[in-house]
This record gives C-alpha cells, structure tokens and sequence, in this order.
C-alpha cells in the first residue's frame, strides 16, 4: 500500500511533534517511541520528519490483512501515537490531535476514530472495514520472539489456574470478549463443565456465548494419561454439560445456551485428539467447537501487546561485583 508522500510527512511531523497537540521527540526519544511500538527503529541522526517517513513508509508496504485494512505494524504505530496518557494539557480528551490525524487519513480514504475502550482504530470510510492490529500470523520482531521465549517458559511451570487468571483472562479481554467469568476450583462444581464463560457482541449487536474448557498440558488420544498430558475422553463429558447447560447473565436478566466451546491447552492439541472429539459429537455439536492450543495463546498473545504475567520476568541476576566495597 502506498500513502501520497505529503500524507506520510504529515504523519512523521506528529510522530516526532513537529505539530501542535504532540509531543516534541528528539533523537533519542523517537527511538524510543518505536521501540514501544515493538519495532526496533533505531534513529540514525538524520532529519528526523525524513527518517520517520521512510520507516512509515516501509511499514506501508507490508502485507494488508485484510482487504481496505491497513497493514498492522502501521496501525499499531497510530495507536500508540494517539494513546490518550500522552494527552496535551490543552488537549485532554486528544480530540484536537484526532482532527490533526485524520487530515491526511482521510486524504486517503481513511478515518481515524476512538473506541469505548480508548483506543484507537482506522476504518476505510468506503467499505467500513476497521484494521486490526493483531494478526498472529505476520512476522515477530526479535523482541517479539524474545517476549515469545519468555511465556513458553512460563507455561512450562505455570498451573491451571495460573494459566487461566494470568494469560488466558487477559488475552480473552484484549480481543474484545465481554463479561468475562472464571469458575475457579471452589465453584468448577457448579459450572457444568466450563472453567470460563464470556460473550462477544457482533457489529449488528447479536451477542454469541463461549463456554471455555482449559487443561494446562497437552491434550491427545492416548489410551491413558501420561504425565501432564491429558486423554481427550476426560473433556467429552464436560463438553456435553457446557453445552447443555445453561447460563445466566445478569446483564441481559435472563439464561442463555453456549453457542460455542473453547477447548484450550497450554500445550499441543493433536489431530488425533480433534478427529477423536469430531467422531463422538453430532454435526450440529461439532460446529460449535473452537481449538486453541499452545501456538495459538503464544502468537495472539504477542501481537496484542500484552504484558508479560509477572511470574514469566526473569528475575535480574545478583552480582556481588556490583556491591562496592
């Protein structure tokens, strides 16, 4: 994709503050700014508004997700931009900025707006379709894979319920889920098979139910468990309560069925265990089955910039040179 050159300079110019309502960011601190971008630009001492464009530019040209979408590292770079804690003390609610930033957006074809959530989004004013910033499946950078290390080592020790309270919860919230309920082992008892119930609202308002079944190893079809790994038959039963029971949700006043269950491991889940689960479901049950394994919480976990659970920091390691004598 390709922005008019004037377009790209008008955006680099609020990147670096050279327009009102921005903050003003010297050499050092443009780099800054990238790198909470999770990109690693780092600024050569060259003009700052002529360096800045040519890193949007190059962003401009990676691959769109989505027909009329803008690239995501692009929009994830507006979003950060426009984060409302950097707010001018003349510009409070950034709304100022906002008009700022859809000149040349919309010069293109696009408008930038705010959500209920702060944050900010880009839809392509002809076609309505917002960009997304996530997209598990473009290219990590290597702070990225980095991050991505240091949560495969986490789940390697966390517990169930850690995973759920620590990554899964937090996940979930970040890709727009609603009304998000874990059971916790006092009240498992009691939910019919589900360790997490939540809903997600569609743009025309209908609201679909998920029930979410977590085991923390993997899951296969083994004839017996064998270590932290678990049989897919232990989930067949639950499976069958999570979808025949109802839930009640206090925000609408009445009980709903699950439209869809989440069956997610901290590990793989084979295609054994999927083509197993497939074979003892109905086709109208089997519909309603979402898989999420390991490789699927580290990838969207990532890309939605998502700090790390503070058991998976490394620790600074103590250095008795460090202490003077």
């Amino acid at each position: 994709m390709n922005f008019k050159e004037r377009n790209v300079r008008a955006i680099a110019e609020m990147i670096i503050g050279d327009v009102n309502f921005f903050p003003y960011r010297s050499s050092s601190i443009i780099t800054q700014f990238f790198e909470e971008c999770d990109l690693d630009f780092v600024h050569d001492g060259s003009t700052r508004w002529a360096w800045t464009a040519e890193r949007l530019s190059e962003l401009l040209q990676e691959p769109q997700p989505l027909a009329y979408a803008l690239p995501d590292r692009f929009v994830h770079v507006l979003r950060v931009l426009m984060h409302k804690s950097d707010a001018a003390s003349d510009d409070p609610d950034r709304s100022k900025a906002l008009v700022a930033l859809n000149q040349p957006l919309q010069r293109e074809g696009y408008e930038a707006f705010y959500g209920d959530d702060d944050l900010l989004y880009i839809r392509h004013i002809g076609t309505k379709t917002i960009s997304t910033a996530v997209n598990p499946h473009r290219p990590f950078t290597p702070k990225e894979i980095e991050k991505r290390e240091q949560l495969i080592a986490y789940l390697d020790k966390c517990s169930e319920d850690e995973l759920i309270q620590e990554v899964l919860l937090p996940l979930f919230r970040q890709l727009g889920f609603h009304r998000i309920t874990s059971a916790g082992h006092k009240d498992k008892a009691l939910e019919y098979g589900k360790d997490i119930w939540m809903r997600y609202i569609l743009p025309t308002q209908h609201i679909l139910y998920f029930g979410v079944q977590v085991k923390k190893g993997k899951l296969d079809a083994a004839g017996t468990n064998k270590g932290s790994n678990t049989n897919v038959a232990e989930i067949h039963n639950q499976l069958l309560m999570m979808l025949g029971h109802d839930i009640f949700d206090p925000e609408t006043n009445r009980r709903v069925l699950v439209d869809h269950a989440f069956i997610v491991a901290g590990g793989e889940i084979t295609k054994q265990a999927k083509n197993w689960l497939g074979q003892q479901l109905d086709a109208s049950k089997r519909s309603q089955i979402l898989f999420m394994d390991r490789e699927d919480i580290l990838n969207l976990y990532v890309v939605s910039s998502l700090p790390l659970p503070e058991g998976a920091i490394p620790k600074p390691e103590f250095n008795f040179d460090d202490i003077p004598f």
